[in-house]
């Protein structure tokens, strides 16, 4: 089974808010971290609509990440054969990615997200199975606390102490300890990954190292969503769509992360949101129908 890991992520925001500050966010980590030498090829781009996730985006898209690659999977394989391909069914707020490498092809990787107006405990959000909920591990990353592993370092640190941090514009801020439970509005991002790699040798601690990178982006990505709230607040879909064109101009893309990019397809999803943040009825269907 690999492993199965859900990352909850807490806002002072509301699902509204966090579209705009995602997309935002994704927008300007594209433009700071462009680059020539590694890029994103974009295969294909259409819309979707199924019973699982409604309408929304599919995209298909090929990652070159040599400089990303561990010098210890080196050993392993060359870099240009680490190249990831990524399918992604993109219709806020439920959107699903999954990962896979032509060179390991028993190699997955997938992220489940489900984003909920409340504080974190809703329980089995991914309808998942007995047996999966039996290996599920749980963890809650307060965007209060700063990461300060090497992979914070690499995803781009937020250096904002949000103990002190006070908005300028919105009566949002600062974040004390136990923020969570006393702030509104608030929404829980659900992060559902689940790493398969069954390799004797190095498998595991490939599972670890993409774990650990994983949360440094989930962690890093949600402080500069709350940290530039000044800067996107009161901004609309169109306005950011603006700025986004210049990185939109080709289809090679300058590259950030695989997790983080497809931020920007997942906020374009047309269908309406029920009171929990999610679709209704429909998001009861397992995940995997939608790829059936």
């Amino acid at each position: 089974m690999g492993v199965i890991k859900e990352f909850r992520i807490v806002m002072p925001l509301s699902l509204e808010e966090y579209g705009i500050a995602q997309m935002y966010m994704v927008t300007k980590m594209q433009q700071k971290n462009t680059t020539g030498t590694e890029r994103v090829e974009l295969l294909e781009s259409r819309p979707f609509e199924d019973d699982v996730y409604g309408k929304g985006r599919y995209t298909s898209k090929v990652y070159r990440l040599q400089s990303k690659v561990p010098a210890w999977l080196r050993k392993f394989a060359p870099p240009h054969a680490l190249d990831m391909q990524e399918e992604a069914w993109s219709a806020y707020p439920r959107c699903k990615s999954v990962l896979k490498c032509a060179h390991f092809t028993r190699f997955r990787l997938t992220i489940e997200t489900v984003h909920r107006a409340d504080n974190g405990h809703s329980e089995n959000v991914h309808g998942l199975s007995k047996e999966q909920l039996a290996a599920r591990q749980v963890e809650y990353i307060d965007i209060a606390i700063p990461g300060k592993d090497c992979w914070s370092y690499l995803v781009g640190n937020c250096s904002i102490d949000f103990s002190k941090f006070k908005s300028a514009r919105i009566d949002r801020g600062p974040l004390p300890k136990g923020w969570q439970d006393r702030r509104d509005p608030v929404m829980t991002a659900y992060k559902l990954v689940t790493i398969d790699a069954p390799y004797w040798g190095f498998g595991r601690r490939l599972e670890q190292a993409l774990l650990a990178g994983e949360r440094a982006l989930f962690l890093e990505s949600h402080r500069h969503c709350f940290g530039w709230i000044d800067e996107w607040y009161g901004m609309t879909v169109q306005q950011i769509d603006e700025l986004l064109q210049p990185n939109d101009s080709t289809l090679n893309e300058g590259i950030v992360k695989p997790a983080l990019m497809m931020s920007i397809e997942h906020f374009r999803g047309e269908s309406p949101l029920d009171g929990e943040g999610i679709y209704s009825k429909k998001s009861e269907v397992k995940s995997q129908q939608s790829v059936s």
